[in-house]
């Protein structure tokens, strides 16, 4: 018997990233001061939220600051201004999503642990450039657009009424992380790709592990010793993560529906098949993404209705301002921190000199917080004429491809959550995970009827 013709798939890009030399100082002379009093490159540095009095500092003395980090992690150029940023973002021929990934750091694996999730990080949407980037996009962004969304709006409400059912049965003090900002997004995401079902509560616990494994791969003691279990099972969710992401690709190959996860399975580049890091980073890389901005952005919101009541009565008052107040908590929160691109050539930002291969890390929660843009940053104000134009979406040919999703869900929350509970309030209480790429709140207290408030006894009429 003659064994089948193998497939021609379209190469992935993970076989020519850019590990990183461990290089420590950068090519060029610098010509801005490299600030202490926080340590950018630090997973622990991020368990307080973000540092905007250190943003301000590095606006203001040093836009495009050479930051270290530890062996065998490159040292990296951190932008911090709002107009710096967009540059960066509108030269994508010269500062690459593809050559180095978006990821802060890339290291060589010796040990070959988690060596497919290593893989399906650098093989997605996310990290391509120019043409290829454009064609898989164009692939995946009929579920974008709003003649799909609207089609969601009816199950993300009902989601949204049945998670507030439930926060008010377990009132008045709750955690709006858990019961809420975690479980929203989820669920539009798994409608999107058509998750079935029975498969969501691992899809759920998946996303745990994933969001912990940088610490486990770089700090493994430290992650043992926060939570034990965590090394055992690693490994075994990876491979029924992966194995899930197999099975369903392929039944999608064999068995098409009108959902998220056929379009991905399907695609091609250069009429070729995608190999099957493409496809595992293309399915993880809509949960991820599209998880952690609109999660964070609910509860970071919550915080700031609390902290700026007077902004939150705006609302109550007038429903039409949700739009408004959603896209200055956007700014506020920057749920993504940074992105990262890679210079292709040697080139220069803001009068420093850049060396081709040198990485670049643009800070959104600085940007968003320019004096120079935004009037009086660090004030929650939804009167502001240019309230759109925020980068917590990243700018230009990478902006995030799921906005419009994210945008439905955080605007029908808003109206919704004050609805029910118009005096929702931050306790002050709340966890934030070591996690430099994105603001992620894991826990926020809140009660549901405002500063010690109880829930109101409903009086018999009649």
């Amino acid at each position: 018997m003659n064994s089948p013709e193998p497939i021609d798939l379209y190469p992935s890009v993970s076989e020519d990233i850019l590990f990183d030399s461990g290089a420590q100082d950068p090519v060029f002379e610098e010509i801005y001061p490299r600030l202490k009093g926080f340590q950018l490159g630090s997973t622990n540095s991020w368990t307080k939220g973000q540092p905007f009095d250190y943003y301000k500092r590095m606006r203001e003395e040093a836009p495009v600051m050479w930051s270290t980090t530890r062996k065998p992690q490159s040292g990296f150029w951190s932008v911090s201004r709002y107009d710096d940023i967009k540059h960066v973002e509108l030269h994508p021929e010269i500062f690459s999503s593809q050559r180095g990934s978006m990821h802060m750091s890339v290291v060589k694996n010796e040990t070959g642990k988690a060596e497919r999730l290593m893989y399906a990080a650098h093989n997605s949407l996310i990290n391509l450039d120019a043409d290829i980037h454009r064609d898989l996009r164009t692939q995946q962004a009929a579920f974008f657009f709003p003649k799909y969304i609207e089609t969601l709006k009816e199950r993300v409400g009902k989601k949204i009424d049945d998670l507030l059912d439930n926060m008010e049965r377990q009132g008045p003090v709750v955690d709006f992380a858990k019961l809420f900002s975690t479980e929203l997004p989820m669920f539009t995401l798994c409608e999107m790709l058509g998750v079935d079902e029975e498969d969501r509560p691992n899809i759920i616990k998946w996303m745990h592990y994933l969001e912990l494994a940088p610490q486990f791969l770089t700090h493994p003691f430290r992650m043992f010793m926060a939570e034990p279990m965590f090394p055992f099972r690693f490994e075994q969710m990876l491979h029924d993560m992966f194995s899930y992401g197999e099975r369903v690709m392929a039944d999608r190959i064999k068995n098409p529906r009108e959902d998220l996860l056929t379009t991905i399975a399907n695609a091609t580049l250069s009429d070729k098949p995608m190999s099957q890091d493409y496809l595992d980073g293309s399915w993880l890389l809509i949960i991820f993404a599209g998880n952690d901005t609109t999660r964070n952005s609910l509860s970071g919101a919550i915080r700031l209705l609390t902290e700026f009541p007077d902004q939150r009565q705006m609302v109550i008052n007038d429903r039409s301002l949700v739009d408004r107040m959603s896209q200055e908590a956007l700014r506020m929160v920057s749920p993504v921190m940074h992105m990262r691109r890679t210079a292709t050539e040697d080139t220069e930002v803001a009068g420093q000199r850049i060396a081709k291969d040198e990485k670049v890390i643009m800070w959104y929660g600085a940007a968003n917080r320019d004096p120079s843009v935004f009037p009086n940053p660090d004030v929650m104000d939804l009167t502001r004429e240019n309230v759109t134009k925020h980068v917590a979406f990243g700018h230009g040919v990478h902006r995030c491809l799921g906005n419009r999703v994210a945008q439905l869900q955080l605007q029908m929350a808003y109206e919704k959550v004050l609805d029910r509970f118009p005096n929702i309030h931050w306790t002050g209480k709340q966890k934030i995970e070591p996690i430099i790429l994105v603001h992620a709140i894991s826990s926020l207290k809140v009660n549901l009827y405002g500063k010690n408030g109880k829930r109101p006894v409903m009086v018999a009429t009649g």
